[in-house]
């Protein structure tokens, strides 16, 4: 099956292949034989009803000196492409939704887009979660400091989170009676202007925050439970946690079971749950990652399940 694949992503040539998934889902669509053409947000407009693009075909090569050449650059309309993966990181702010609007314009016309650009904007990464409160620990959103205390005050001990970041960026815990607990509200609030997310702490964080990777609703049977170092309660990579394989869990499956019909009701083909101690504490659509080193450490290839998905979807 011949098909023309396209990627709006970050800076190809800042990425770090070892542990880039869109990287990975390349690798494999490169495999098959597939066209595939490069994008940046800067790259796309809109005229008339139409998306259209600057874009660069594209060859990888899991070299980390050398992983990519681009040539043939053209503007194109993008429902001239069979699929388009939508993989550039948070933040989740205005620019990223006006990006779906545009691909929403191209999924019109023909296009299948990856996630649906509609569910990129609708499931929030930490929202989305109030959709499944059998699976999560006890969580208020707020932007009225009050509330927030008085949840602290409940709990003793709470993590504190902006709705539309990634990486553990501007993550905190805070305890009851720590002198910074007005000023960690005021920040992450902006002085009660903006919504933020608490939790309760969960302390087996220390056996680390595990992703699950879902494949149109369907969990891959491995987790990569990313340990934080030593003196941190974050365990995401981007903050140096380090990332150690495991199988799931039978909790794993139930929180996958309850999660996976919804996920395919929103079109959404790869998403990643945060799951800690027996907590689902996020629902990552936009750009998850984790896919190499699951695939490295259990000899897996879970872009070509992807692949495989995205090729059923276009018949």
């Amino acid at each position: 099956m011949s098909i023309s694949l396209g990627v709006v992503m970050d800076p190809i040539q800042s990425i770090t292949i070892q542990k880039d998934s869109t990287f990975a889902m390349l690798l494999e669509a490169q495999r098959r034989g597939w066209n595939i053409w490069y994008m940046e947000q800067s790259d796309l407009f809109l005229e008339g009803d139409k998306t259209y693009s600057r874009m660069q075909q594209l060859k990888v090569e899991d070299n980390p000196s050398h992983w990519h050449d681009l040539s043939s650059e053209r503007i194109k309309p993008l429902d001239e492409l069979d699929v388009i993966l939508m993989r550039v990181d948070p933040p989740f702010d205005m620019e990223y939704i006006y990006t779906t609007y545009l691909l929403e314009q191209a999924e019109r016309h023909g296009s299948l887009i990856v996630n649906r650009p509609q569910s990129l904007r609708d499931a929030n990464e930490k929202l989305f979660t109030a959709r499944f409160p059998q699976c999560c620990a006890p969580t208020i959103v707020a932007r009225n400091h009050s509330h927030i205390l008085t949840f602290l005050e409940k709990y003793g001990d709470i993590i504190l989170k902006p709705l539309g970041g990634m990486g553990g960026a501007s993550i905190f815990r805070i305890r009851q009676g720590d002198p910074n607990t007005n000023v960690i509200l005021e920040t992450l609030t902006s002085h009660g202007t903006q919504f933020t997310m608490a939790q309760r702490f969960v302390p087996e964080i220390s056996a680390g925050d595990k992703r699950i990777l879902m494949i149109n609703g369907e969990p891959v049977p491995y987790a990569l439970a990313r340990i934080p170092k030593p003196g941190e309660t974050r365990g995401n990579l981007a903050a140096g946690g380090s990332g150690r394989g495991q199988p799931l869990s039978e909790n794993d499956f139930k929180i996958a079971r309850e999660v996976g019909p919804t996920l395919r009701e929103y079109g959404i083909l790869f998403a990643g749950l945060d799951v800690i101690g027996d907590y689902l504490t996020e629902i990552n659509v936009t750009s998850p990652t984790c896919i190499r080193e699951l695939d490295k450490q259990f000899n897996l290839n879970i872009s070509g399940t992807l692949m495989d998905c995205i090729e059923e979807k276009l018949r």
